[in-house]
C-alpha cells in the first residue's frame, strides 16, 4: 500500500518543481526524496514524473495521481485535526509570513497570545517586505497588502487600505511642494526596493482614473519602516498606507502631498492554501483578521477615519 508520507513527498516535489527544493522544504536530502519517488513509482507500477536536467514534468498518470493525492491528504489532515482538537486542542507547526511593519505590530503579539491559548502549536514566523513564494516556502498563513488577482490561496479580506504620499514640512520647505504628479520627477522619492518590487512606479488616481508615473530618488530600502523614518527626517516623499502614518499626519510631522491625486488603494488580507488548510491555520486566520481590523481602527481613529 502506498504510504501517506510518500504521497506528501510526491506532492511537494510537484509543487516546488524539483527534488532538491522538496528536500529543503521537508528537511531531508534530495537523494532521500529521489529514493522515495522511485519507491512510489515501483509500488504503483507506473512513471509519475519525467525528469530532465532542467525541469520535471508530470506524466498523465502522474497528473491524475496528484489530483487524487490532494483529496486524500486533505481528508487525512482534517481527520487528524478533529482528533487533535478532541484530544487536547490544536497542535503542530504554523508557518506565517507578513510585511515587516505589520508583522511587528500585529502578527508578533498575536503569535504570543495564540501560543498561550494553544501551547502545542509552534509558530514559525517569516517577516519580510519581500513577497515570499508562499508555496516554495511552505507558508500556511500570509498577511499581505496588495491588489490581488486570481490565487490558489483563499483570501480573507480584512480591509481596503487607503494610501497617501507624504513628506516632512522641512523637506517641502527646502524643495517645494509638488503641484502635479509630473513634479515628482524632480523630487527625492523614497522607494521600497527589492528584487521584483514595483515601487519605482507610483500609480495615482487622477480624476478617478489610474495613471502611472516613474519616480526615483537617492535613498531606497527594503524595509518600509526605514522609509518612514527617512521621511520624518526630511529626506524625501514617501508612499505609505495611511494607517501607518496616521499619527504622524495628525501631529503634523508629515503632511500629505498631492492629496487630489492619491495612490490607488490596496487590500489588506490574510491568505491560506485553499486546499490542505489545517485547523491551526484556519484558527490563526480568524484571530489575525480580528486583531488586524482592531489595529486599523485604533490607527485611523486619530484622523477620524475608519477602515474600508
Amino acid at each position: 500500500m502506498t504510504s501517506l508520507e510518500n504521497m506528501r513527498i510526491f506532492m511537494r516535489s510537484v509543487e516546488l518543481g524539483s527534488f532538491s527544493a522538496a528536500g529543503r522544504a521537508l528537511r531531508m536530502s534530495s537523494a532521500v526524496v529521489s529514493y522515495r519517488m522511485q519507491t512510489l513509482e515501483a509500488e504503483l507500477g507506473c512513471q509519475l514524473l519525467v525528469r530532465t536536467t532542467r525541469r520535471m514534468n508530470l506524466t498523465e498518470r502522474g497528473r491524475v495521481f496528484y489530483e487524487r493525492c490532494l483529496d486524500v491528504v486533505e481528508a487525512v489532515e482534517r481527520a487528524e485535526a478533529s482528533v487533535a482538537e478532541i484530544a487536547g486542542g490544536l497542535r503542530g507547526p504554523l508557518r506565517v509570513t507578513a510585511p515587516l511593519g505589520l508583522g511587528r505590530r500585529i502578527v508578533a503579539p498575536l503569535a504570543r497570545t495564540f501560543r498561550s491559548i494553544h501551547p502545542k502549536v509552534e509558530v514559525r514566523m517569516r517577516l519580510s517586505d519581500h513577497l515570499l513564494d508562499l508555496v516554495g516556502e511552505s507558508i500556511d498563513v500570509a498577511l499581505r497588502m496588495a491588489r490581488f488577482d486570481d490565487s490558489s490561496f483563499t483570501i480573507r479580506k480584512i480591509a481596503d487600505v487607503e494610501r497617501v504620499l507624504c513628506a516632512a514640512p522641512a523637506y517641502l520647505a527646502a524643495h517645494g511642494t509638488p503641484e502635479s504628479p509630473d513634479d515628482l520627477f524632480t523630487h527625492h522619492c523614497l522607494l521600497l526596493r527589492y528584487p521584483g518590487a514595483q515601487q519605482f512606479r507610483w500609480t495615482l488616481l487622477m480624476d478617478g482614473d489610474p495613471a502611472t508615473f516613474p519616480v526615483s530618488g537617492p535613498l531606497d530600502a527594503d524595509d518600509g519602516d526605514v522609509l518612514t523614518h527617512w521621511a520624518i527626517e526630511g529626506q524625501g516623499i514617501v508612499l505609505k498606507p495611511i494607517f501607518e502614518v496616521a499619527e504622524l499626519l495628525s501631529e503634523g510631522r508629515l503632511v500629505p502631498v498631492l492629496p487630489a491625486c492619491p495612490p490607488i488603494p490596496v487590500t489588506l488580507a490574510a491568505l491560506y492554501p485553499t486546499r490542505r488548510a489545517s485547523a491551526v491555520s484556519k484558527a490563526f486566520v480568524e484571530a489575525l483578521v480580528e486583531d488586524a481590523r482592531a489595529y486599523l481602527h485604533r490607527s485611523l481613529a486619530v484622523l477620524g477615519k475608519a477602515p474600508g
